[in-house]
This record gives C-alpha cells, sequence and structure tokens, in this order.
C-alpha cells in the first residue's frame, strides 16, 4: 500500500501534539508546520517530542491543513499511525488472499451492523464475516504489541456486535493490524482499558476470532508481513 508519492513526504521532527488532531511539526529546511494527525488514540510511544515523523503534503486549496503526519520513528523502525490507511492496508491483503482463511471472499466496505458501522462485511457463497480493523502502534511488554492504547468505548461497542454477528450464524472477526516490527506476539492492554479486555476475551469464548497481523514499511509503502500469535489467557 503506497503511503504517499514519494516526493510528496517530508521529514522533520515531532515538536508536540496537541488537540488530538494536531502536531506541530520542524522540518528539517526550520520551518515549523502544523499537521494533521488522523489517530484518535493516545499514541503513546509515538507521540514523543523529538521523535523523527515523516508528513506528506497536499496542495489541495480545499484543505484546512496542507501536512498530514503519516509515521513516526519509534527506536529504528518507522511506526504508521494514520489508522485511515489501516483499512486499506487490510483491503489490500484481503482482496489479494493473503489473510489466512479468508482467501477469495468477497471484500465490501463500511456496512451497517447493529447500532454500528463495522469496517467490512465479507461474502463467500451465503457465508458472511463481518470484520473490524484495530490499528495498533503500542507496545505493552518486550516484543508484545497492545492494543488499545487509552480507553475506548466505542471498541468495546464493535467487540459486542461482532459477538451479535456471531450468534446468527455470522463470523466476526476482530482484526488488530501491529505496526510495532519488534513485536512477536499481541494481547489486550488491561493495564489501559480492562473493560476492553474482558468483553475481548468474552467474545472470544463465544466464536468472535482475534487476529493479529504485522506490518512492515519500506518507505514510501507498507504491507502485511505476517501473522502474529493473539495471547488472551
Amino acid at each position: 500500500m503506497l503511503i504517499a508519492p514519494k516526493n510528496t513526504l517530508l521529514e522533520g521532527t515531532l515538536v508536540r501534539r496537541y488537540q488530538r488532531f494536531l502536531a506541530d511539526i520542524r522540518l528539517d529546511n526550520g520551518e515549523l508546520v502544523v499537521a494533521h494527525t488522523p489517530n484518535t488514540g493516545s499514541m503513546m510511544q509515538c507521540a514523543v517530542p523529538g521523535y523523527r515523523v515523516l508528513l506528506s503534503r497536499s496542495d489541495r486549496p480545499s484543505r484546512r491543513l496542507a501536512h498530514t503526519l503519516e509515521l513516526v520513528r519509534v527506536g529504528r523502525r518507522w511506526v504508521d499511525i494514520n489508522t485511515h490507511r489501516a483499512n486499506r492496508v487490510v483491503e489490500e491483503a484481503l482482496i489479494k488472499g493473503r489473510i489466512e482463511g479468508l482467501e477469495g471472499w468477497t471484500v465490501r466496505r463500511e456496512v451497517r451492523l447493529g447500532q454500528s458501522r463495522i469496517d467490512f462485511m465479507l461474502k463467500q457463497e451465503d457465508r458472511k464475516a463481518f470484520l473490524e480493523v484495530k490499528n495498533v502502534t503500542l507496545v505493552c511488554a518486550p516484543r508484545t504489541a497492545c492494543f488499545p492504547d487509552a480507553v475506548t468505548e466505542r471498541g468495546a461497542r464493535h467487540i459486542e456486535e461482532l459477538t451479535n454477528a456471531v450468534a446468527m450464524g455470522h463470523r466476526g472477526i476482530i482484526f488488530f493490524l501491529v505496526q510495532r516490527a519488534e513485536a512477536r506476539s499481541f494481547c489486550p492492554a488491561d493495564h489501559i482499558d480492562p473493560a476492553y479486555g474482558r468483553i475481548l476475551r468474552t467474545a472470544a469464548s463465544k466464536g468472535v476470532e482475534a487476529l493479529a497481523y504485522k506490518t512492515t514499511c519500506r518507505i514510501p509503502y507498507v504491507w502485511i508481513l505476517r501473522p502474529v500469535p493473539v495471547v488472551l489467557a
């Protein structure tokens, strides 16, 4: 998945993130710009002043901010913090048959399920699967990625809707897209949102499938690399 044309990517240093969707970035040429931050989470471990970042730039006159924060360098690796792109990365992998057990399913975006909108509905003959994507940028133990990085009532509601879908005879899948290259497994972030962890474990016991796949990033591309174990015990 293309992040942005390489000639539109700019490197700089994060000065601060504020009001959730804004970040001050000092570009390498010395210019200070305000960038849109497409991430509703806390960005714990990523929104750290002094970290290197990559921005894209758009010249569309309709945009309030020309720059968008795309990736943050954590340690030696770039981390994709753009939650909007996470869905496109997963969709690309689904269409190309790179997700084990979901090869050959047709993909439809943004479908209504109960009181929520779920990222994807997959179909194969008369079977349906509902799949919700979560972008994972947090590591809570050595080599263990975790989610969420802030309390998320919306995320819990999505899991409950997937549980209801399973009760109706469909597949329900919560898909954790792990953006941290050092991760070797995934678990819920119980220390941040214990209710989310409880709901996820209950849903798994009722048939909701929890999948975690790790990405790799080679500028200007990011794509799904391989699955990692989901640890719920």
